[in-house]
């Protein structure tokens, strides 16, 4: 192997630490498209209105589902194993989170293609659709993967699910998926207090929310109770080696009951992340209550952070713990690529990464600014 001058244990880290940045980053830029989607029917009663509201992120949601994407190739070459099981195990709920995003391009360019009432209000429907299922899908998976998801491998690596797609709606995925809903529908109202004029529709998305706001610090609080006092965790049924050669076989886990707090004992600096989960929430309903917009967002977006960061932190070093043969379960020391593969993406990621950054950064700098219902019925760029 060429020489690496960083060691396998640190570049497991670094990507495990990179996968999380990448899925909160999706959550943030994307999560706020799939709220204002879920809240449209909503919050916008008339054309005018609901044109204002597609037009908040018309000039971005295409962007921001790079993010998705970065997430889903980090996955696949950081965590081949990760990626056969999820992907595979999880098909039918992908292919209906992928067929539910397919209609936002459709809707966004087919919606004003005729100026039927009924033809619109059918796009508008879809959009909702479109937001709302990966939203709750995005949770309900989140969920599973806290629970363990049914697969185990055999003495050849080769990989055995044995779920359904309806088994993976337990009452406590459906909590987690309920909770992903509420949580970016309040990153959608964040996102319409900061780019939509004073008015009704404005009014109606801060009314919604509130609502959010409530539901989601309401639903986070049952989860943790959920976790502490449900049949779920897992732990490693030996000492780990972090620079052992990845292979599931080698790192056994065993399932325990509330093992998942685990880690808030032995580190109990990880508890910035639940209580920025709760945080989010509070600070966003009190800018809700005060029209200070900027806070509503910040609020929204913390709340992204510190849920996220939560379950991450309390599964380490697990990402996919099997239900039904916890010894296969997948962990950041026995599911990764190897050395030389970790720092070569690494050194990839560090040249473009940023450039990702600051493309974003510019772009929603030129398109800063709030849609106004002149502007909507005016500019004939507008869907």
């Amino acid at each position: 192997m060429p020489f690496v001058p960083l060691d396998y244990e640190t570049l497991r880290l670094i990507w495990w630490l990179l996968l999380g940045v990448l899925l909160i980053g999706f959550a943030i830029a994307d999560g706020f498209d799939l709220g204002v989607a879920a809240l449209l029917p909503f919050v916008g009663k008339t054309d005018v209105e609901r044109r204002q509201v597609i037009n908040t992120i018309g000039a971005t949601w295409e962007g921001n589902q790079v993010w998705f994407i970065l997430a889903g190739g980090a996955i696949f070459a950081a965590w081949p194993f990760v990626y056969a099981v999820s992907f595979s195990g999880f098909y039918l709920a992908m292919f209906l989170v992928l067929a539910a995003l397919i209609l936002r391009p459709v809707g966004f360019k087919y919606r004003s293609k005729k100026a039927d009432p009924a033809w619109r209000s059918r796009w508008d429907w879809a959009l909702f659709v479109g937001g709302f299922v990966p939203a709750l899908v995005f949770g309900v998976a989140v969920g599973n993967v806290l629970l363990g998801a049914p697969f185990r491998l055999d003495s050849d690596l080769r990989t055995f699910y044995e779920g359904s797609l309806l088994g993976l709606f337990t009452p406590f995925s459906l909590l987690t998926g309920l909770l992903s809903v509420t949580m970016l529908v309040l990153h959608g109202a964040g996102w319409l207090s900061l780019k939509l004029e004073e008015g009704p529709v404005l009014d109606r998305a801060l009314k919604f929310g509130k609502i959010a706001a409530l539901a989601s610090l309401v639903l986070f609080v049952l989860g943790g109770v959920f976790v502490a006092y449900g049949d779920m965790g897992y732990r490693l049924a030996a000492e780990a080696d972090p620079a052992g050669p990845s292979n599931p076989h080698l790192t056994g886990a065993v399932a325990a009951t509330g093992a998942w707090l685990d880690n808030y004992a032995a580190h109990p600096w990880m508890l910035i992340a639940p209580v920025l989960g709760l945080l989010g929430p509070i600070l966003a309903f009190l800018g809700i209550s005060g029209r200070k917009h900027v806070l509503v967002f910040t609020g929204s977006t913390l709340a992204n952070v510190g849920i996220i960061a939560t379950v991450g932190l309390s599964m380490f070093p697990f990402i996919l713990p099997s239900s039904i043969d916890p010894a296969s379960s997948l962990t950041l020391w026995n599911a990764s690529s190897s050395q030389g593969t970790l720092f070569i993406m690494l050194l990839v990621t560090l040249i473009f990464l940023p450039i990702v950054l600051l493309y974003t950064a510019w772009a929603y700098k030129v398109m800063f600014g709030r849609v106004t219902d002149e502007e909507v019925r005016l500019n004939p760029d507008f869907y």
